[in-house]
């Protein structure tokens, strides 16, 4: 029976192409300590409204006001603390970190065999997409600058939790659907064995990647060797 060709990709972001650390420990901080003034200062802004009358945040008036900010900013605080994957909780995220990004008040984090393997699949004709529980928008700031410069030109798609949840197998074949391809055509790594599981069962070929200690038996060191 033939097998069917890898002919893209997909890479998760946290532990997989960049440190854990750089997103809990720079990322995660930043937001957390800007947020209250960043809604202050753009909350007349539709992209921000349209964040803040999501139900999932319970505001309390349409347009949300000004005086309605403290209560809907410690929840936001709750979430971050929490590490929860709530989707208008990382579009805020992620334009919260734009500013920090655009004012070089840090540069991303990438390892170091990232780039030449992008470099590699792309001159094999491989697509290549990112899935984050990140915004799609913070995604594009995590590639855009790097000690490696802008990098975002090596990827043809992007997904987030509109998606779906990183643990549900629905949300791999959506992606794929979204791709125009079949799951037997996409490779899926990640450093979360729940979400390689979930990929296998909608058909993805998937890699478990562990950065950081010894990898475990059948799990991958880096990305040397793919392809």
């Amino acid at each position: 029976m033939a097998v069917t060709p890898i002919r893209c990709i997909l890479l998760d972001i946290e532990g997989t192409t960049t440190r854990i650390s750089f997103v809990h420990e720079v990322l995660f901080p930043y937001a957390r300590e800007h947020i209250g003034s960043f809604l202050m200062t753009h909350l007349d802004e539709p992209r921000i409204q349209s964040c803040l009358q999501d139900p999932v945040l319970g505001a309390p008036t349409t347009p949300v006001r000004k005086e309605d900010l403290p209560p809907l900013v410690s929840r936001l605080h709750q979430w971050i603390d929490d590490d929860r994957k709530e989707t208008v909780l990382k579009t805020l995220q992620g334009y919260i970190w734009a500013e920090g990004f655009e004012k070089g008040v840090y540069q991303s984090h990438i390892y170091e065999d990232v780039l030449p393997a992008l470099k590699r699949w792309k001159e094999k004709g491989l697509e290549l997409g990112i899935y984050s529980s990140g915004s799609v928008d913070a995604q594009k700031l995590l590639f855009g600058y790097t000690p490696y410069g802008d990098l975002t030109s090596f990827f043809s798609y992007h997904f987030d939790t509109h998606m779906g949840g990183k643990k549900e197998k629905s949300s791999y074949e959506k992606i794929c659907h979204a791709m125009g391809r079949d799951g037997a055509e996409v490779l899926f790594i990640s450093d979360s064995l729940d979400e390689v599981r979930a990929a296998q069962q909608a058909g993805l070929t998937a890699h478990h990647i562990q950065r950081e200690g010894e990898a475990k038996e059948g799990s991958l060191a880096s990305f040397a060797g793919i392809f």
